[in-house]
């Protein structure tokens, strides 16, 4: 274009112009309103997240009072306007806790199975796992417990798995299975932030015909229980040393 004069450079960038310009404009528009939707839909994204916590902090105000009735129309609300926030789960949850407190175990399940079912979170959802295990404990299901968590025994919460999963085979008779599943709990990394290790030994102490050689607790991460909390066998040591 360096050879072109002036005049002819000018008369090159009209012919473009006026055969891409539309292009150009468009593009532009496009742009703008782009951006332009994109911060109005981060406006309403964040018009919705504080609808929605406004609505769940209502509806822990009425939990925490066992307000059942006004609990369940918020919750409802925020299950239908809220539904794809974490917030839905949350209020599961809550809602879950407070049929349990109001001895309605059921319907707590039936919450934490809608939650497993169709929550937004997966890190929510195993913890409505684990609860939903716990009540059917309660509700002398442990059969359901071990088909709720088979195949969960790995994830990021395997120590409280493996305790639930003990549990269940414990009340069904199947020692073996239960001690072996107590002790994939507390040889887990883990343990330590997730169970309370001196208990879980107190179920293996307490299982019929387990092996003798059950590990102790390292003393250093659990605290050693007060003198009459000791269990029969350790008070028997305590009187022959004497």
């Amino acid at each position: 274009m360096d050879d072109l004069s002036e005049k002819e450079q000018i008369e090159l960038i009209r012919e473009w112009w006026k055969e891409n310009g539309t292009y150009v404009i468009a593009g532009i528009v496009l742009g703008v309103g782009g951006i332009v939707g994109f911060n109005m839909w981060k406006g309403g994204q964040l018009e919705t997240r504080i609808s929605a916590s406004t609505q769940y902090e209502a509806l822990t105000s009425e939990v925490a009072e066992n307000r059942v009735e006004p609990a369940e129309v918020i919750a409802d609300t925020i299950l239908t306007d809220y539904g794809e926030t974490i917030y839905a789960d949350q209020a599961r949850l809550a809602m879950a806790r407070l049929y349990m407190d109001q001895g309605r175990d059921q319907d707590a399940a039936d919450e934490l199975q809608a939650l497993i079912d169709s929550g937004n979170s997966d890190e929510v959802k195993m913890v409505a796992r684990l609860r939903l295990a716990k009540v059917n404990l309660y509700q002398g299901k442990p059969e359901s417990v071990l088909e709720l968590l088979d195949g969960y025994e790995g994830s990021g919460f395997a120590p409280r798995y493996n305790e639930a999963i003990g549990d269940a085979h414990a009340a069904l008779g199947n020692y073996a299975e239960a001690e072996a599943a107590y002790l994939e709990a507390m040889s887990d990394p883990e343990a330590q932030q997730q169970i309370d290790p001196a208990l879980v030994q107190m179920k293996l102490v307490d299982l019929p015909e387990v092996s003798a050689d059950v590990p102790v607790a390292p003393q250093d991460d659990v605290a050693a229980p007060e003198a009459d909390e000791l269990p029969p066998a350790a008070e028997e040591q305590e009187e022959q040393g004497e």
